[in-house]
This record gives C-alpha cells, structure tokens and sequence, in this order.
C-alpha cells in the first residue's frame, strides 16, 4: 500500500521575521511527480505556498499575503518564509502528494510546527543632517578656537586699558601753599599791613 508519512518539528521561533521549515517525509510507492504544500491555521484553511516537482522540473508558487518559497531535497521538503509579522504566528501544516502516476495518495495531517513570530521594537531613528558628520566637526572646532582666541584678546585689552586707567588717576595735592617769602604765619597772605601811625596821635 502506497503511503506518505509527514514529520515537523513541533515548534519554530522567529525573532528575525525569517523562518525555515522542514517537512520530512517517507514514501514506499512509485510516483514521478509531486507536490508539497504549506497549510496555515488548525483547519488548514490557507494554502501559504506550494512546490511541485517530477524528473525533470520543479516549480514554486506563493501566496500573495506570504513571502515563501519552496525547495526539494531528497525526503524532505523545505519552506523558506520572510518578512514574518507576529500576527502570522499560527500552526502550520505540510501537505505531501503523490499526484502521477496514479493511485493518487497524499500524508494524513500531521501534528504541525507552531511558527512563534515575535514582535520586534520600532526602532524612531533620528533624520540624518545632508551635511556630513566630519564637516561639522570641522566647523564646531575652528569656531570654537576663534572663539577662544576673540575671548583671549579682549581679556588681555581689557587688562591693559585697567592698567592705564590706574596710572592716570594718580592723586595729586591741589593744596595751595604759602609763598616762601612770607615770615609771619599768623596772618594769611591777603591780609593788608596794619598801619600803627594812626595811633600816635
């Protein structure tokens, strides 16, 4: 009797969105021409991808919401998926057929792979500047040493023009002094000579 026996491994995480699934099979009849499918949800209900193949030719076809391509090896057959989401996290069944020549035979369902999407972060990335890194860089650094050498500058006039500032507001005594000639201390030097001569009389 002719049979076809199907095994998956029971689970299958993808944390980067790209899974492989290997469907084993055994086959004791004589066929020449196959096809392997990839069945999505408890019931199977939606066919993901399938790859058919006889002697001479192989060809595989996707569904148009999976990206998925099928591949076969010697008792087994491989579907490659990409660009997972987490919302396509579900069991998935192969499907193995015999389909010339008769009798057509196909596996009983299998026990299935749970394919485990997990959700990546977003990742905000910041808006590049059209302005490379280094020439910026550049400009920051030459703008901050004529900064520093404006700043020097000004410090060093400002200590300057201090100094200056000092040596001409020098103190000087604008007292006015007695006339060298004058003996008589007691009387200041607009007092007018007291004339005696009026007295003798």
């Amino acid at each position: 009797e002719n049979k076809i026996l199907v095994t998956q491994s029971p689970l299958l995480t993808v944390a980067n969105k790209t899974a492989t699934l290997v469907c084993n099979y055994t086959y004791n009849g004589t066929g020449k021409e196959f096809r392997a499918s990839l069945h999505k949800g408890t019931d199977s209900a939606i066919e993901v991808c399938f790859i058919s193949w006889n002697t001479t030719k192989i060809s595989s076809t996707s569904n148009k919401e999976f990206n998925c391509q099928g591949a076969h090896d010697k008792d087994k057959v491989i579907f490659n998926l990409w660009n997972m989401s987490a919302s396509q996290t579900d069991i998935y069944f192969c499907k193995i057929e015999a389909m010339y020549p008769p009798p057509y035979v196909y596996n009983e369902k299998s026990n299935g792979t749970v394919i485990h999407v997990q959700e990546t972060p977003i990742q905000i990335q910041e808006p590049q500047s059209a302005i490379p890194l280094w020439i910026m860089a550049t400009v920051t650094g030459v703008l901050a040493f004529y900064s520093m050498l404006i700043t020097a500058v000004c410090i060093n006039y400002w200590q300057k023009s201090k100094k200056n500032m000092y040596h001409q507001s020098d103190y000087m005594n604008m007292t006015p002094r007695h006339p060298p000639y004058q003996k008589n201390k007691g009387y200041p030097s607009y007092a007018p000579t007291r004339d005696y001569t009026a007295y003798r009389s």
